[in-house]
């Protein structure tokens, strides 16, 4: 029987689908999968024994806890633990205590004053990276934030960090975790931005995101102009640095996505509206923008940026930073490479 080309299209879309799916169970499988080989070594157990015990804790559990979430507790009962061992970055998973490492200072943030809830201090921010990945380092305690002020630890420099906790992906140090240079080398570090692949659904506040995904709404873009000098925004052609400019103009574009699991409201800027295939003209005039706007709606992408809290707005939002082609035979290509 002669199939239809709805049918078809239909079935080509439905085994996209299909592939994207194992391309992310995958990779969030990745940090199961390196806890399971490390304390396989360590209780000298049989990897599929203890998957059978995760899988009876997590039934336990009513299912509340993931897959490492339940790998760590039955650690803990075989009497393993990481306290005192020092781990890889990419080794690290959502959840981790006492967290050990050592890693080559990329970049130091400017140091950031708050006041939440009557409480007042400082945090500090900086990411470290070692062979394998790197991560975003958050200091809270006024005494490692004074190692930074006084220029103790500064980039380039390899620390070693112990009694941290992974929180959103996020390396947070209290006042009862240690910070400490090193004299070790440490070469070869990734410094490229590393995204972790989630679904929409799985991803939270302070996570770095990189998922497929369809456009679903697109809004006006709002404008605004920068410094030409600086890029920091400026109010009558004038900028708090360095006075009178030339400014230039900038576009913020507010999108919807959609990966099948949930949708966010996502930010991208004009330089990355020129990928979805928007001029600057397009961008940069609402009457063009208004003819344009259904040729974005219906994109699919794959979309990499930091999910971040709106204060203003008490929403959660994805701050677009990159924005990648795909085609089906890459993901079968990297299903394939996972095997």
């Amino acid at each position: 029987m002669k199939r239809s080309r709805f049918y078809l299209k239909e079935k080509v879309i439905r085994k996209q689908h299909n592939a994207f799916k194992g391309f992310l169970f995958l990779n969030n499988m990745d940090n199961y999968a390196k806890l399971l080989e490390r304390i396989s070594q360590a209780s000298r157990l049989q990897k599929e024994e203890l998957e059978r015990k995760v899988e009876a804790k997590r039934a336990k559990l009513s299912g509340l806890v993931s897959k490492e979430g339940a790998i760590q507790i039955v650690a803990a009962e075989l009497g393993i633990n990481f306290d005192r061992e020092r781990m890889k970055i990419s080794e690290l998973v959502q959840g981790m205590k006492r967290v050990n490492v050592a890693g080559k200072i990329l970049n130091i943030f400017p140091i950031r004053q708050y006041n939440k809830n009557g409480r007042e201090g400082k945090v500090a921010n900086m990411v470290i990276a070692d062979e394998s990945s790197n991560i975003k380092i958050v200091l809270w305690d006024i005494s490692h934030i004074a190692l930074i002020e006084n220029g103790k630890i500064k980039t380039g420099d390899v620390i070693e960090i112990g009694n941290a906790m992974i929180r959103n992906g996020e390396l947070h140090l209290s006042s009862f975790s240690d910070i400490k240079q090193s004299n070790e080398r440490i070469d070869n570090v990734v410094t490229k931005r590393v995204y972790h692949i989630k679904r929409i659904s799985d991803a939270k506040t302070g996570q770095d995101l990189k998922t497929r995904a369809v456009i679903v709404q697109a809004f006006d873009p709002r404008y605004f102009e920068v410094c030409s000098e600086c890029g920091k925004k400026v109010i009558d052609s004038e900028c708090k640095i360095h006075g009178k400019v030339e400014p230039k103009r900038r576009a913020l574009i507010n999108v919807v996505l959609d990966d099948g699991t949930d949708n966010i409201r996502a930010l991208l800027s004009n330089e990355l509206a020129i990928k979805l295939g928007l001029g600057e003209e397009d961008i940069f005039s609402l009457e063009k923008f208004y003819e344009k706007k259904s040729s974005v709606i219906g994109e699919e992408k794959f979309f990499a940026g930091s999910i971040r809290s709106n204060a203003l707005y008490n929403t959660t939002e994805f701050n677009i930073e990159s924005i990648e082609d795909f085609s089906i035979e890459d993901l079968i290509k990297d299903l394939e490479g996972n095997k």
